[in-house]
């Protein structure tokens, strides 16, 4: 990726007098310049796999299955789409195996942009994943997994908004700490409650099959009745499809903490992908033998609606799954998305005090601090659902763009070693399907796509101000914040040179 200069951005490279330039060697990482220190490759295979499986199944399949089935129009088009989605997510997948082998950096996306199309597409990713993308997100997982816990303290109505967001501000509090502390803990976390969503998938999977033997197969005698055949509603009903597959890029921000990422990254890939999708595929076969059309069209949480059916006393485990399996989700996003704030403040685009490590924990402290302030600020805005639709076009025009850079590296730097080679017909049918649903997206919410836009058009001062020609007061401001979080969280900066 294109470095900014020192000379040329708000960010200076060097304050760190007060931090000893040998840290302890039992607690730091360090290099032969004994200059900062780097955090250490601890995620193996089995943790990569948890991190992409415990990120991408959040609340989605548990609460908004409804998502596809309303804008597909019959059972039978609507599993149709969601294996299509696992089998795009797939390609799409397997596209960032290759740039994040051939790109061993952490940051996914924002790593991708700029080593193909350069530092201000690169920043226009991060402008937007800082603004909106990674914080919102994160209060949404964190706001479900508030109202699901409380939900049997107040089973005939919504509990109190500001018990929801104290709950949710706990959550982000405790899991920054967790991640602040050790990474093992954050993949011990992740492993966890990974195994936890699955179980309560394969519950519901039984109670379906059970439902089934049972001869209840009344849903299945007309499934493709009232398909829809508008493009455009095909489109919305893929977006509905990816948004509960989305997070399979996650693994490619901790690119340079997995252990042999050569080998781990794409093994990691192709386990989660194809179990996400059988699992994905076989719960909603069990929600549509139990459940009829009308009964999930009508539910604000097809899961709680699915155990008030078929479960009994035991009714409660549903809230309580899904409450573990954004707990997980949430865990998984915090330490992975830090990454790409920390990667972005080591290249100059965000202050450097955010690309700092603790000497001790070797963890990017100061940039999940950073993370759990903006997350728990958009926890008390009335409108968090709202933000969200106007950037979900957004995060697939980037993802469109991560995948032209793929393209175009290939024709750009075609010697440069690729120990993963994807066919290029991967590439190509995954862009022609992504244009299509940024397309049709323009079409079917225009003004959702034109507040996007304004969102990512409006980093480009931005950039120009703080970036490439700095405001002197932001420089100095910088310098002091940087010295003072060396300080105060006993940091270092990272000890790894890239071009």
């Amino acid at each position: 990726m294109a470095r900014v200069q020192a000379s040329d951005s708000l960010i200076p490279r060097q304050v760190f007098e007060v931090i000893p330039t040998e840290p302890n060697n039992s607690t730091a990482d360090s290099g032969s310049q004994g200059s900062g220190v780097r955090m250490k490759k601890q995620i193996g295979l089995l943790d990569g796999v948890a991190i992409i499986v415990g990120v991408i199944v959040g609340s989605g399949i548990f609460v908004s299955p409804k998502g596809v089935l309303m804008f597909s129009g019959s059972i039978g088009q609507s599993l149709i789409v969601w294996v299509l989605c696992g089998v795009l997510s797939m390609v799409g997948a397997l596209c960032y195996a290759e740039l994040g082998t051939m790109i061993p950096k952490s940051g996914g996306d924002y790593a991708y942009i700029g080593t193909a199309f350069g530092p201000l597409p690169a920043f226009l990713y991060l402008w937007v994943a800082l603004l909106i993308l990674v914080p919102t997100g994160n209060a949404i997982t964190a706001l479900t997994f508030a109202q699901y816990l409380l939900k049997p303290f107040w089973p005939s109505c919504e509990a109190p908004i500001e018990a929801v967001q104290l709950l949710a501000a706990a959550m982000i509090c405790v899991l920054t700490l967790i991640n602040c502390y050790n990474v093992k803990w954050v993949t011990r976390v992740t492993d966890i409650f990974t195994g936890t969503k699955v179980v309560a998938l394969l519950v519901i999977v039984g109670a379906g099959v059970y439902w089934l033997l049972k001869g209840h197969t009344e849903h299945w005698e007309q499934p493709f009745s009232g398909s829809q055949k508008d493009s455009g509603f095909i489109a919305l009903a893929f977006y509905s499809g990816l948004f509960s597959y989305s997070g399979w890029n996650y693994l490619n921000f901790v690119t340079e903490e997995l252990k042999d990422p050569y080998r781990n990254l794409p093994k990691a890939i192709c386990i989660s992908m194809p179990v996400v999708t059988i699992i994905y595929m076989i719960t909603n076969i069990a929600y549509f033998s139990v459940l009829s059309p009308d009964e999930i069209l009508s539910s604000d949480a097809v899961a709680v609606t699915f155990g008030d059916k078929m479960l009994g006393f035991l009714s409660w485990i549903m809230p309580f799954a899904v409450a573990c399996s954004t707990f997980g989700s949430l865990n998984g996003a915090i330490f992975a998305s830090s990454r790409l704030f920390f990667v972005g403040a080591r290249n100059g685009h965000l202050p450097a005090a955010i690309s700092l490590i603790n000497v001790n924990c070797l963890t990017p402290v100061p940039s999940l601090i950073f993370l759990g302030v903006l997350t728990m600020l958009l926890l008390f805005i009335k409108d968090t659902y709202v933000l969200i639709n106007y950037v979900s076009y957004v995060e697939a025009l980037f993802t469109l763009i991560s995948v032209s850079g793929l393209l175009w590296l290939r024709y750009k730097q075609p010697k440069t070693e690729r120990p993963i080679r994807v066919s290029l017909v991967l590439p190509i049918i995954y862009l022609i399907v992504c244009l299509f649903l940024v397309i049709s997206s323009c079409s079917q919410s225009p003004y959702e796509v034109g507040i996007g836009t304004i969102i990512i058009l409006s980093g480009i001062p931005v950039y120009y101000l703080t970036i490439h020609n700095p405001v002197k007061w932001l420089t100095d401001t910088s310098q002091t914040i940087n010295l003072w979080c060396s300080k105060f969280f006993i940091c270092m900066p990272n000890q790894e040179k890239f071009d």
